[in-house]
């Protein structure tokens, strides 16, 4: 079989591992975890990136880092992972879900607005495959009613919106390393960016389980006491030297990952009619996180995925929109008409795509599509 994915691996995760165990310190905030951090603040220019457990640790840190309370409104898309809602629900947000645009399978911006009430406190655009939202429209409604951009940019690494790095354009950008996305810190993992200077100092107490314990690493202060509510959102230390290594690695990922897209789009795009495949708008760069395609309807989508598996091929679909299960029937609401996030979730199938991919399974991949649609 050809799975679906494999972990990203460049060969050296065991020799930083190594290290990390070496040096005595693997309960975070070590020397590895300083370094993927600064990478991240240089790379991207954002002024504070702080490693996580997860991108669900992430979300979470920023529900409590602006302030959410019971009865708040948060807008995001229905079509996304649970962790986005839970981390707002948790506080005893009310999730507002809006349609997505079929075309990128992103928040519609043009639906955003007329979900804002009194209520609203945050938009939590999804950049989706990789590919970004309209952010300069998010941000200038966000902009209008006061209100904080939180980027899951889950999906997004190395990906950009007008040259500027996704996770970087929000107030707050949240990244994932799990297994699935092309870096990887063993598993699980995630970073949080703070790219509002003002949110800097409290982001980094609320991570350290309330207490002011970074200043006092730093020497600003000759102890430290707990400060504000927080949790736990430290990685270990092997988490973050097994991610060095990809980051070391990261422009080599990429580009691989893009070819591989590239040659997914070419082929099939002589078979297939461009609306069912993917759309990077103008201004945008993705990363090549995810190729799929879109079939007829559920039933066709059924027998597609049936059919690869038959050949040998892992082609697996996507999210159930969360707004039409139970958790989101009772902990949010749909703004508007589902237009498009139920009928386009059950066309999308995605294809194989990891860094270590063979050319030969690339050209199995590839020609069994033809054959189905043959």
């Amino acid at each position: 079989m050809i799975p679906f994915n494999i972990p990203p691996s460049l060969g050296c995760e065991l020799d930083y591992l190594g290290k990390a165990i070496e040096s005595g310190k693997l309960c975070g905030d070590g020397p590895f975890s300083k370094k993927c951090e600064k990478w991240f603040e240089e790379e991207f220019n954002t002024p504070r990136a702080l490693l996580t457990p997860s991108c669900t640790a992430s979300l979470e840190l920023a529900a409590l880092l602006i302030d959410l309370k019971e009865g708040d409104e948060v807008i995001m898309p229905s079509y996304t992972f649970v962790s986005t809602a839970n981390a707002f629900a948790l506080r005893g947000a009310v999730i507002k879900f809006v349609d997505v645009d079929p075309s990128t399978m992103n928040i519609d911006h043009n639906l955003i607005e007329s979900a804002i009430t009194g209520k609203t406190k945050a938009i939590v655009p999804v950049h989706y495959a990789g590919v970004s939202c309209d952010m300069d429209t998010i941000l200038s409604i966000a902009q209008k009613h006061n209100l904080w951009v939180i980027e899951d940019a889950a999906q997004g690494v190395m990906s950009k919106y007008k040259k500027q790095a996704l996770g970087t354009i929000g107030h707050i950008g949240c990244f994932s390393f799990h297994e699935t996305k092309n870096y990887s810190s063993g598993g699980e993992g995630g970073a949080i960016l703070i790219n509002a200077p003002e949110l800097i100092e409290r982001a980094e107490i609320i991570r350290e389980k309330g207490t002011n314990r970074s200043q006092f690493i730093n020497g600003l202060v000759d102890k430290y006491t707990w400060q504000d509510i927080g949790s736990s959102f430290l990685p270990s230390e092997l988490q973050a030297a097994f991610l060095f290594a990809q980051l070391q690695a990261a422009t080599e990922i990429n580009n691989k990952r893009l070819s591989i897209w590239d040659r997914y789009y070419s082929e099939l795009a002589q078979v297939l009619p461009q609306s069912v495949l993917p759309l990077i708008p103008e201004g945008c760069e993705h990363n090549a996180h995810m190729f799929y395609i879109k079939l007829e309807d559920k039933e066709q989508r059924t027998q597609f995925i049936q059919f690869m598996k038959n050949e040998g091929v892992v082609t697996p679909f996507h999210y159930v929109p969360l707004h039409s299960s139970p958790a989101g029937n009772k902990l949010g609401m749909f703004s508007g008409v589902d237009a498009y996030t139920t009928t386009e979730s059950e066309r999308l199938v995605r294809l194989p795509l990891y860094f270590n991919m063979s050319d030969e399974n690339q050209s199995r991949v590839i020609e069994t599509v033809k054959k189905f649609f043959s």
